[in-house]
């Protein structure tokens, strides 16, 4: 074999173990598949909500970055909700994600996932009662001191009566939220209850908010506990040329951009990607390492206050759906 034979060889066999050591590589840096499978059950239709889509997001973000299946669905009817949950049990997922509006409706299928061995992590709404249900944390926000804070800043603004929004029938958070608001607000609350219209029909929230605004003259503020409400409300004072001070719990591009312009005066953020995220992590390592999150207590995101000084910060990433 002449030398140039040889070179020509070793060249091509240095060039086949680059190639190989490359597919290697490559193949390292994707992420193992585990075989777990993961549930998660919320009290909406992520496709229907800005708010529940943004925390789905965070569950299949988390879910393919270690490498478990996600199984997803919604329901504002709990024995809908409920029945995922049984659905999840036969199908013998390796942990449940579940947020408790309704938590008398979604007892005993919680606590039936529970008894079957499966771990269960509370998202959003059932802080209060995880842990009867079996769950081994809950994520989310303390919703009664949440509205403390919104109750707070209405205060610092001067305002004299707030309405305070109810979306939703029978959701303790968003009771709680309306508790937390009269308790450290100084004037006056009255709730006002759209639960027949809440986000399914917004052109009905608007027409129920409105005719409100219309009836009470009193009312100078007015505080949404979703962002697609909070669109309704803007359009309802922009419609009956009022002046009211508007607030809301949850981010939305709607709501950033509000704010940023004025018309809207803060936002109650508890990163709800991080409600969809942390679980899916925290199932993961309980399967996989035997660990927990919490020691016992809540694992909490939030709130926090979006206003003009901080919303063009998080704009962009609530656009691209993860704040």
């Amino acid at each position: 074999m002449s030398r140039y034979v040889k070179i020509l060889a070793a060249l091509m066999l240095i060039a086949m173990f680059a190639l190989v050591a490359c597919d290697t590589a490559e193949e390292e840096s994707q992420v193992t598949q585990t075989g777990y499978v993961m549930g998660l059950a919320i009290h909406e239709n992520p496709a229907e909500s800005s708010f529940w889509g943004v925390v789905e997001t965070g569950a299949k973000d988390a879910a393919a970055a270690v490498g478990v299946e996600l199984k997803s669905g919604g329901s504002n009817d709990p024995a809908v909700q409920a029945q995922l949950i049984e659905t999840y049990i036969a199908d013998g997922v390796n942990g449940i994600i579940v947020s408790l509006a309704n938590p008398d409706a979604m007892k005993d299928a919680v606590m039936k996932a529970s008894d079957a061995g499966i771990p269960i992590i509370t998202v959003n709404s059932g802080v209060d009662v995880y842990k009867e249900l079996g769950a081994i944390t809950h994520v989310g926000q303390t919703e009664f001191v949440a509205g403390q804070g919104a109750g707070e800043q209405f205060d610092a603004a001067g305002a004299a009566k707030v309405m305070c929004v109810i979306h939703e029938e029978g959701n303790i958070g968003l009771e709680e939220r309306c508790d937390g608001l009269a308790d450290s607000f100084s004037g006056e609350v009255e709730r006002f209850n759209v639960a027949t219209t809440g986000v399914r029909d917004i052109a009905g929230t608007l027409a129920s908010i409105q005719d409100k605004l219309i009836a009470d003259a009193d009312i100078d503020a007015i505080l949404t506990l979703n962002p697609n409400i909070a669109d309704a409300a803007l359009q309802a004072i922009e419609a009956v040329g009022g002046s009211q001070k508007l607030a809301t719990f949850d981010l939305s591009p709607d709501v950033l951009e509000a704010i940023e312009e004025g018309k809207m005066m803060f936002a109650i953020d508890q990163q709800q990607y991080l409600q969809g995220y942390l679980p899916v992590i925290f199932l993961y390592l309980y399967n996989a390492n035997a660990n927990t999150v919490g020691g016992g207590l809540p694992v909490l995101t939030g709130p926090g206050i979006v206003d003009a000084s901080n919303a063009g910060a998080v704009k962009d990433l609530a656009a691209a759906g993860t704040r």
